[in-house]
């Protein structure tokens, strides 16, 4: 997103502050919100083992990370002020709260960013063309074990890597 936005010229002010206030709110999303509420979905929903613990650990640090979010968005229409690439970067995540255990009623600046961002035209149109498209679970038995159970041997057999990607 932030090599598109350079090369558009779009959603990456030009101001330095303003700039690294987005990158600074991208970063956050791919280092926490992502992959806490992807562990989230893991744990509640694709694991095949419910481990209490799991579950309780990553629905508690999604709902701290909506927490940070929605302070953020107090005195802020989106995340960093204008709409940038750290608001097209979070809202997916935010788009499954109800399978994340998470209530928006909760987070009251959240909530309003939530349904602003569902109502840009941009974003209704791709759910609009989400409907073009089956909606029917592609987690077969064989997804799962290529998803969740391969050990990394068996990746660098089965997709090329150019020789100076590969781990050794």
């Amino acid at each position: 997103m932030l090599y598109l936005a350079e090369k558009t010229g779009q959603f990456l002010p030009t101001l330095v502050r303003d700039r690294y206030s987005v990158i600074q709110w991208l970063f956050w999303q791919m280092g926490g919100l992502g992959p806490m509420a992807g562990q989230n979905h893991h744990f509640g929903q694709y694991a095949p083992e419910k481990i209490p613990y799991a579950i309780d650990r990553y629905v508690r640090e999604t709902n701290r990370l909506y927490g940070v979010l929605d302070r953020q968005l107090q005195d802020n229409d989106y995340i960093a002020g204008e709409y940038s690439i750290a608001d097209m970067a979070c809202y997916p995540w935010i788009v499954p709260y109800e399978r994340q255990q998470q209530d928006l009623n909760d987070f009251a600046n959240l909530k309003r960013w939530f349904e602003a961002m569902q109502a840009r035209p941009a974003v209704m149109r791709a759910y609009e063309q989400a409907q073009l498209v089956d909606g029917q679970s592609t987690m077969s038995e064989e997804s799962r074990r290529i998803l969740f159970g391969q050990p990394p041997q068996m990746w660098n057999r089965q997709i090329h890597l150019p020789r100076l990607l590969r781990f050794r």
